[in-house]
C-alpha cells in the first residue's frame, strides 16, 4: 500500500517536472494573401503603381498582394474601406493624394478623417504637373506666358480634368501666385481637355505628367514648365518654376504623389515590415525604372513618418487654396 502511494507520488512529481508543452507557433506575417485596395479604377496612377507592387511582392517575397480596385467618389470609397478594416495587416491601401488631402479640403462631410483613421506606411512616388499650352499660344517661356496672362486677366481659358481635382486646385494656386485670373473650363478627365488644348480651343492647362507628357512628347502641346523647384527625371528638359525667372513661382511645389497606408492602429511591426520592403525596392534602379515607365518618379527611401508629414502639409496647403480661391466646399 505504501509502495503504491510512493509510486503515485513519484509519478505526480515527474509529471510536474516535465517541460511545459511548446506554445502554438506564432503566425509569421503574412501567412495568407494581403488585399491591396486601390482607390481608383484600372489605368489610374495609383492602380499602375499598385500592380507594380503586387508583381514585386510576388517576385521578391513570394507574397500575394491581391489588387482590389475600389473606385468611386473621388477615391473616398476605397479609402473608407481601409479606414474601417481590421488592423491586422491583411488589408492595405495604395492611393494618390486626392482622397487623402484634396477631397478633405473640399468636402464638409467626409466618411473618414484621413489624418486619424489611417496608418501611413510609405511614400512610393510622384508625378509632376506640367504647365502646357496650345501650339499657337503666344509664349515660348513661363515668364512670357505669365506676362501674357497678367495682361489679359480672365480672358485666357484654362482647362482642367474636373472641378475639385488636383489639377484644378493647382491652376487656382498658380493664378493666385502670379496675380491674374483664368477662365476655368472643367472637363470629365484629362484626355478631352488635352485634345481641346492641342487644337487651340483652350489656351493653357496644368496637368499631371501621366497624361500630359505623352501629348508633349507627341508634339501636340508644348510644355513651358514643371510645377516644382527641381527638374523632373521624367522630363529633364522642361524648366522648373525656379528656372522660370518669375519670383512668385519660385516656391510653387505641386506634385501628385502615391503612397501606401493601412488602417489606424496597424501594429508597428507590420508598418515597419512594409516600410522596410518599400525602402529596399525604392533604392533599386530596376524598380525605379518600372515606376518611370508609368511616368512615376520613385520617392527616396524614407520612414513612414515622412508620408504622415507630407499629408499634414499638403492638406493645409489645399485648404488654404480652397479658402483663398473662394471655392465652395461641397
Amino acid at each position: 500500500m505504501i509502495r503504491r502511494k510512493l509510486v503515485a507520488a513519484l509519478l505526480c512529481a515527474g509529471l510536474f517536472a516535465l517541460p511545459a508543452a511548446p506554445a502554438a507557433a506564432q503566425e509569421v506575417y503574412p501567412a495568407r494573401p494581403v488585399r491591396l485596395i486601390v482607390s481608383f479604377p484600372p489605368g489610374n496612377m495609383a492602380d499602375l503603381v499598385g500592380r507594380v507592387l503586387a508583381e514585386e511582392a510576388q517576385k521578391r517575397l513570394n507574397i500575394a498582394l491581391v489588387v482590389d480596385n475600389r473606385a468611386g467618389a473621388s477615391g473616398t470609397l476605397g479609402v473608407g474601406a481601409v479606414a474601417t478594416a481590421r488592423p491586422d495587416g491583411y488589408t492595405l491601401l495604395v492611393t494618390s493624394l486626392s482622397p487623402i488631402v484634396v477631397t478633405p479640403a473640399l468636402s464638409r462631410n467626409m466618411p473618414y478623417d484621413s489624418m486619424r483613421d489611417l496608418s501611413p506606411i510609405s511614400l512610393i512616388g510622384w508625378t509632376g504637373y506640367l504647365f502646357v499650352v496650345a501650339p499657337d499660344f503666344p509664349a515660348r517661356t513661363m515668364a512670357e506666358a505669365v506676362a501674357v496672362l497678367r495682361a489679359n486677366p480672365g480672358r485666357c481659358s484654362a482647362g482642367n480634368p474636373g472641378v475639385g481635382t488636383v489639377a484644378h486646385l493647382i491652376t487656382e494656386l498658380f493664378a493666385m501666385q502670379v496675380g491674374t485670373r483664368l477662365e476655368s473650363v472643367p472637363y470629365r478627365g484629362s484626355p478631352a481637355a488635352l485634345l481641346d488644348l492641342s487644337t487651340g480651343r483652350l489656351g493653357v492647362m496644368i496637368d499631371a505628367m501621366t497624361s500630359a507628357l505623352p501629348q508633349v512628347q507627341g508634339g501636340r502641346v508644348r510644355a513651358l514648365g514643371v510645377m516644382q523647384g527641381t527638374r523632373s527625371a521624367l522630363a529633364p528638359e522642361v524648366p522648373t518654376m525656379v528656372d522660370s525667372g518669375v519670383p512668385e513661382l519660385r516656391d510653387l511645389q505641386a506634385q501628385a504623389w502615391v503612397g501606401m497606408y493601412g488602417p489606424a492602429r496597424l501594429p508597428a511591426d507590420i508598418v515597419a515590415f512594409w516600410n522596410r520592403q518599400m525602402n529596399t525596392w525604392l533604392a533599386d534602379p530596376v524598380f525605379a525604372a518600372r515606376l518611370a515607365s508609368q511616368n512615376v518618379e520613385a520617392a527616396p527611401p524614407a520612414p513612414a513618418e515622412a508620408l504622415a508629414e507630407l499629408g499634414v502639409r499638403d492638406l493645409a496647403q489645399w485648404q488654404r487654396v480652397v479658402r483663398e480661391a473662394k471655392i465652395e466646399p461641397q
